[in-house]
């Protein structure tokens, strides 16, 4: 085990080293942020690295040395979960919970959550990255690891909103593929918590104010079950109650926050019939939700694939942030 000075050191040199990366790649590319600002906050403990549980997480276990992170900002070899934060320059009070995808065997920061944290906080969200922990990496809770993470960050965000200058009524996620399984998992069964309570912040409502998923996976059900969450989650052979258990669109109720759903027709990973599933299920439920479905893309393009109308889906969010009063 790492001690916990090193550990932060290490995380937020390496949190640093996304947000550049990311960074150059969002001014390069997308028209809107120029006129926009923010700032990310390294100076005091609200800032990158900030772990989520006050000693070790649920279970034990996990892997050995620090954190891995590619030249690109991908994530492996998680040993504690943490929370990056960027925080604008004039914020509305507004915060979201974002995580990256990568099958549930990486974490995608660098080409999604950090960009898309920079975009949120240059239009006065003060976003907040999870680092969550994967489930092949040794964890004892196996693969309840990473949504323990999710239903632990969302609550210490909202039990500490008056210390982070937020608004603990207007608290979003935002995920990206097996980020937004993860996310869009712990928004539809917000009220259930995969652990023993560790302290007063367990008690603090777990329930998304609104949900953003961006191609996300949602049903690991037949014949949609070919991707690396079903495999890591139930594995290559589950039984049909596993198979309903794990799917988002299974646990989908009346009373849920509002969904806004992005997904590209060409998504070779996660069948467009994902976001058309969990649309349904709302609906069918009385859920406010709004889907786009882009006619190319493909899967994996973070904030938009430079050359198709994918890119457009930052501002259409942004809208409908306005629209719903969460901006």
């Amino acid at each position: 085990m790492i001690g916990r000075r090193k550990f932060m050191t290490c995380t937020l040199a390496a949190a640093t080293t996304m947000t550049a990366l990311a960074s150059t790649t969002v001014a390069e590319t997308f028209e809107f942020q120029k006129g926009h600002s923010f700032l990310h906050d390294t100076q005091n403990d609200v800032s990158s690295g900030l772990p989520i549980w006050p000693v070790q997480p649920p279970g034990g276990g996990g892997p050995d040395g620090g954190e891995r992170i590619s030249q690109h900002g991908v994530v492996t070899n998680v040993p504690f979960p943490t929370l990056t934060i960027l925080r604008p320059m004039r914020p509305t009070g507004t915060a979201i919970l974002v995580a990256g995808g990568g099958g549930y065997k990486r974490i995608e920061n660098g080409p999604e959550a950090i960009p898309a944290a920079l975009w949120l906080a240059s239009i006065g969200v003060t976003a907040f990255v999870l680092t969550y922990r994967l489930p092949l990496e040794g964890w004892l809770s196996g693969t309840l690891a990473p949504f323990q993470d999710a239903e632990r960050a969302i609550r210490f965000i909202r039990g500490k909103a008056d210390h982070f200058g937020i608004n603990p009524n207007r608290l979003g996620i935002l995920g990206f593929s097996a980020g937004g399984h993860l996310l869009g998992m712990e928004a539809v069964l917000a009220d259930h918590l995969n652990y023993s309570p560790t302290d007063a912040l367990d008690t603090v409502s777990g329930r998304p104010d609104f949900s953003l998923l961006i191609y996300p996976v949602v049903t690991v059900e037949a014949p949609f079950q070919n991707t690396s969450t079903r495999r890591v989650l139930i594995g290559d052979h589950p039984t049909t109650y596993q198979s309903t258990q794990w799917s988002m669109q299974t646990h989908v109720h009346p009373g849920l926050a509002p969904f806004f759903l992005i997904q590209a027709a060409d998504d070779p990973v996660s069948n467009p019939a994902n976001t058309a599933i969990l649309q349904a299920a709302c609906e069918y439920n009385g859920v406010d939700v709004e889907r786009h479905l882009f006619s190319a893309g493909g899967h994996g393009f973070g904030l938009g694939k430079p050359g198709t109308e994918t890119v457009k889906w930052p501002r259409f969010a942004e809208n409908w942030m306005r629209t719903h009063n969460f901006l």
